[in-house]
C-alpha cells in the first residue's frame, strides 16, 4: 500500500469529497458513499469501489448521472474537467460544419435515448468523435445505456489518473478500465450516543515529558458510534426485498447499549472491539463489522473539599474541546474472529501561537497576493491519527503501551511552542517525528491540518507589543502528512528537536 493511498484512508469524509467529488460529473455523492469503504488498498481498489456504488444504484439514478454530462462541443457552462477534456480532443475549435454535424447528431442521440452522447475523449479527434457518434447512434437504448456507464467509469479513472500526475504519483495508479469485479454493499446505524458511568479508570499510562496527563477516572465514559455491517447474506434484502436475515439498525443501537454495561476494559478501541466482536458472535451472516466512535470529553470540576479546591466526582462539565477518536474493523476467517484494521485519533486540536512562525519562500507569480511573514500569529485545526504495531497494544489498557489521546494533543502544543516552523508542512512533520520517537509502539502516524490564522487588523498598538486581529476570509488551506518509522532513520536526526527532553 502507497504512502499516499494510507493518507487518502485517514482523510475525513468532508476533504475526501472535496478532493474526489467532481470524479462522476456533478455527482459528489459518488465519493461520499465510497468513503465509509476505507481502508483503500489502492487507488485502483477505490476507483472500482466507485464503480460499484454507481453500479447498485437506482436506475433513475444512474440516469440522472449521465444526464448531468454536457453535450459533446456545447457552448454552455460545464465543470472545469469537461472544459479540459474537450478542449484536449478538439472540441474547442470545430469548424462550423463540424459544430452543427455535432449539434445534429448531440440532438438526435438525447431524443433517442433519453440522455447525452457520453464518450471518453482522451486520445479522440473531433473526425472520430463524430464517427462514433454516426454508429453509436443506430443502437438499442440498453446497449447503449451500458456503454455510456462505462464511458463515465472511464472518464472518472482518466481524471484520477490526471490528479495523481499533476501531485507527482502517477505510479500509483495503472488505469485499466476493467468490469467492476467486487460488489459495496453493507448498512448501519450512526449517531448512537452512549454514557455510561463508573467504567474502569485509565492507568498505567507511559509518562512522557511533554504532558501531565497520567490516566482518566472514566467516572463518565461517552460516544458517539457508528457501526456499519456486511455480509454476502444481506444480498437478498437489496435485489428482492427478501429480510429474512437483516438485523434492523434499531437493533444495532440496542444491542451496543446494551453491551455498554458488560464491557470491563477502560479505553475507546477496546469497547470498539469488544462489541465488533459481539456482533459477530451473535450473527453468523455478519463477515465484516466497522465501527467507529468520537469520545465525549467532560472536564472536572473544582469544588471546594476539606479546606481547598479539588476535582467534584460527581459533577463534571460537558466540554466542545478535542476528543479522542477511534476505529475498529473486525472481520471473520473461519470459526475466529480478528482485527484487520485500526487507528486512534484526536479531533478538532486548536491551537494558536502568538509570535513565532514564518512562511516565506514560496512561489511568486502573477497570481501572488500574500506577502512573506517571518514572525507571524498561527492558528490551527489539526486532527491527528495514528495506528499501533500492534493492535493489542490500542485495546488492553493493562500492558501501559496505550497511548492517550491527551498525550498526543499535548506533544503537539509542546512542538508547536518550541519550533520556530516554515510553515505548517514544516511543523506537522516535526509533531510526527517526536510522536514516533516518545512512542515505540506506533507504527505510523497521520495529520490533517487546516490554517485558520486571523487576519491582522493593526500591527501595533498605544503600549506594548500586542497587535489586533479579526477571523479571516472564509477560504482556508489545509494539508495532509503521513509518516511511519521509515521517516526516523530518513531524518537522521537533521531536524531540529527543540525543547525535546
Amino acid at each position: 500500500m502507497g504512502d499516499l493511498i494510507k493518507l487518502v484512508n485517514s482523510w475525513s469524509i468532508t476533504h475526501f469529497v472535496h478532493t474526489f467529488g467532481g470524479l462522476f460529473e456533478d455527482s459528489p455523492w459518488v465519493a461520499e458513499h465510497s468513503w465509509p469503504s476505507r481502508p483503500f488498498d489502492s487507488f485502483e481498489h477505490m476507483i472500482n469501489v466507485m464503480k460499484n456504488v454507481v453500479q447498485t444504484s437506482d436506475e433513475k439514478v444512474k440516469l440522472q448521472l449521465l444526464c448531468n454530462h454536457p453535450d459533446l462541443g456545447a457552448r454552455i457552462s460545464m465543470s472545469s474537467n469537461s472544459v479540459q477534456e474537450q478542449a484536449g480532443a478538439g472540441l474547442s475549435s470545430l469548424s462550423p460544419d463540424q459544430y452543427n454535424e455535432l449539434s445534429k447528431l448531440n440532438k438526435e442521440y438525447t431524443s433517442q435515448f433519453g440522455f447525452p452522447f457520453i464518450l471518453a475523449v482522451k486520445g479522440h479527434t473531433a473526425q472520430s468523435i463524430l464517427e462514433s457518434m454516426r454508429n453509436r447512434n443506430r443502437r438499442g437504448r440498453e446497449e447503449e445505456f451500458q456503454t455510456a456507464l462505462k464511458e463515465v467509469f472511464k472518464i472518472a479513472s482518466i481524471r484520477l489518473e490526471q490528479w495523481l500526475v499533476q501531485i507527482g504519483h502517477e505510479h500509483e495508479f495503472d488505469f485499466k478500465p476493467a468490469e467492476v469485479k467486487q460488489r459495496t454493499m453493507y448498512y448501519g446505524k450512526g449517531d448512537v450516543w452512549m454514557y455510561r458511568s463508573y467504567v474502569k479508570p485509565l492507568t498505567g499510562i507511559q509518562s512522557i515529558p511533554e504532558s501531565p496527563f497520567t490516566g482518566r477516572n472514566n467516572i463518565l465514559f461517552g460516544l458517539n458510534i457508528k457501526v456499519a455491517v456486511q455480509g454476502d447474506e444481506f444480498l437478498p434484502s437489496f435485489i428482492e426485498g427478501d429480510n429474512s436475515l437483516v438485523v434492523a439498525t434499531d437493533s444495532m443501537k440496542n444491542f451496543i447499549l446494551t453491551h455498554a454495561a458488560d464491557y470491563s476494559g477502560a479505553t475507546v478501541e477496546g469497547f470498539l472491539a469488544y462489541v465488533s466482536r459481539r456482533f459477530l458472535e451473535t450473527y453468523p451472516q455478519m463477515s465484516k463489522v466497522q465501527m467507529s466512535a468520537d469520545q465525549i470529553p467532560f472536564e472536572d470540576v473544582p469544588v471546594r473539599r476539606e479546606g481547598s479546591l479539588r476535582a467534584s466526582e460527581l459533577v463534571f462539565r460537558y466540554s466542545q474541546n478535542d476528543r479522542a477518536t477511534a476505529a475498529i474493523e473486525a472481520q471473520r476467517k473461519g470459526s475466529q474472529v480478528e482485527l484487520s484494521n485500526h487507528f486512534s485519533g484526536v479531533a478538532d486540536i486548536r491551537l494558536i501561537k502568538v509570535k513565532g512562525s514564518e512562511f516565506t519562500g514560496f512561489v511568486k507569480d502573477e497570481y501572488t497576493t500574500l506577502p512573506e511573514t517571518w514572525d507571524r500569529p498561527l492558528f490551527i485545526f489539526l486532527n491527528i491519527h495514528w495506528r499501533y504495531e500492534d493492535p493489542r497494544d490500542g485495546m488492553d489498557d493493562q500492558h501501559g503501551r496505550y497511548v492517550a489521546a491527551e498525550q498526543v494533543r499535548d506533544v503537539a502544543a509542546a512542538v508547536f511552542h518550541a519550533c520556530h516552523s516554515a510553515s505548517i508542512q514544516h511543523l506537522i512533520y516535526q509533531v510526527g517525528l517526536r510522536l514516533l520517537r516518545r512512542f515505540g509502539q506506533l507504527s505510523e502516524v497521520s495529520f490533517e491540518s487546516n490554517n485558520r490564522t486571523w487576519e491582522t487588523v493593526l500591527e501595533e498598538v498605544k503600549e506594548g507589543e500586542g497587535k489586533v486581529f479579526t477571523e479571516p476570509r472564509p477560504p482556508y488551506g489545509f494539508q495532509g502528512f503521513s509518516m511511519t518509522r521509515d521517516d526516523l532513520g530518513a531524518d537522521n536526526g537533521g531536524s531540529k528537536k527543540e525543547g525535546e527532553a
